[in-house]
């Protein structure tokens, strides 16, 4: 199958790739045109728990598997991602938005974590301890944990996943990866590049859905950990389902990242790493720098000279075009909540300095980039995670 032409997409239950009559579904789109590029069936209980119960079943013969064989499959998949680099980051410029070279260096950062996994067979290894008592011997031994799944947001449809998987599958666990429904391409050529790298059926599979879909995962009782990344409220709730029944759960929230301007600081490299921090991948990542504080008298000349560096950056389409400083957010209705932070900050009493609002040609979801000066700490955009390219002085 080409994830290129794809209209439907399909789960991967058990080493098949199904398309489910799901009587619900989401569009694909590809931000730089406005276009649908796929359709998602949003799963059932029902279907969902076929994807658990695959999963379930690969257990006991991946557990058993040495662990320098599971590595082997690793480094196998590790290739086939290094010899398809450049469509991988292309079809994540494609579903998402980013600028290409960002979408590299998310690639390159995937690659990385795959890399780290393939040394799972040195970390897995035991301890033991003679004579702890009289006649008593110590020993750990490493077990799988069981069914992992893995739950990621849209704005790192192939990094974040890798984070995750990679590692579960070399310590012997088997996966469900549930990608955000608006970026599930990428991990559909994960999957079958996991496939091509000889990963036996059923070690990796994919379910697709929301709210419905995460709740099935979260309460299945062969479910054993949990992993998420999005949204703080999301998280919160991940946790606290999750939790209570009896999993493992990691969950990584959101953030709002203060960068602090000193007095004495050089302006012109201040404001260069300020608008790389705030605006790349059109400030969509937990970790932008989306609040700039300045100290002292540096605030005027920072914001003026922040306001001429940002309104010189080329915004645009980014699938298939190099040269873009800043591409599009992820939907339409993304852009507008966006947007709508410059209204509530002026209504507040701060100064939309830079307003990123413009007439820009095509159907693309772009926004360029916004500068808010004298924003206290009380109001939203001081202390709420617009997640775009708006930064706040």
């Amino acid at each position: 199958m080409s994830t290129l032409s794809i209209e439907t997409v399909p789960a991967l239950v058990g080493g098949e790739w199904r398309t489910f009559d799901a009587t619900r579904s989401g569009e694909v789109f590809n931000p730089s045109t406005g276009e649908v590029i796929a359709r998602v069936p949003l799963m059932s209980a029902d279907d969902t728990a076929s994807v658990v119960a695959a999963a379930a079943a690969a257990l006991p013969a991946w557990s058993a598997t040495p662990a320098v064989e599971r590595a082997r499959v690793l480094f196998q998949f590790r290739h086939l991602v290094a010899e398809r680099f450049d469509e991988l980051a292309a079809l994540v410029t494609r579903e998402h938005g980013k600028t290409l070279p960002e979408s590299r260096a998310e690639v390159q950062r995937g690659l990385e974590m795959i890399e780290f996994a393939c040394g799972a067979p040195s970390m897995l290894m035991g301890d033991t301890l003679a004579n702890i008592a009289a006649e008593v011997d110590a020993e750990t031994v490493r077990h799988p944990v069981g069914v992992c799944v893995g739950i990621t947001p849209y704005n790192f449809p192939f990094m974040v996943p890798l984070w995750m998987f990679p590692v579960a599958l070399a310590c012997g666990n088997t996966f469900v990866l549930k990608p955000s429904e608006k970026v599930p391409l990428s991990a559909v050529r994960m999957g079958e590049l996991l496939a091509e790298a000889g990963l036996p059926p059923g070690v990796f599979n994919i379910a697709h859905g929301d709210r419905e879909c995460v709740e099935t995962l979260l309460a299945h009782p062969q479910v054993a950990a949990i992993s998420f990344v999005g949204s703080t409220a999301i998280a919160k709730s991940i946790y606290e389902i999750g939790t209570r029944n009896g999993k493992r759960v990691q969950a990584a929230g959101g953030a709002k990242n203060h960068l602090v301007i000193m007095p004495d600081a050089d302006l012109d490299q201040s404001v260069k790493a300020l608008a790389a921090s705030a605006y790349g991948c059109a400030g969509q990542r937990c970790m932008a720098g989306s609040v700039a504080v300045a100290v002292g008298g540096v605030a005027d000349p920072l914001v003026e000279q922040l306001c001429d560096y940002a309104g010189s950056l080329k915004v645009g389409p980014t699938d298939g075009v190099e040269g873009v400083d800043m591409g599009p957010v992820i939907r339409r209705e993304h852009r507008d909540r966006v947007a709508s932070y410059l209204d509530i900050a002026a209504a507040e009493g701060a100064t939309v300095a830079l307003d990123g609002r413009r007439d820009f040609a095509g159907d693309g979801f772009l926004l360029g980039p916004s500068v808010i000066d004298r924003v206290a700490p009380q109001m939203r955009v001081g202390h709420e995670e617009i997640f775009g390219p708006v930064l706040s002085v």
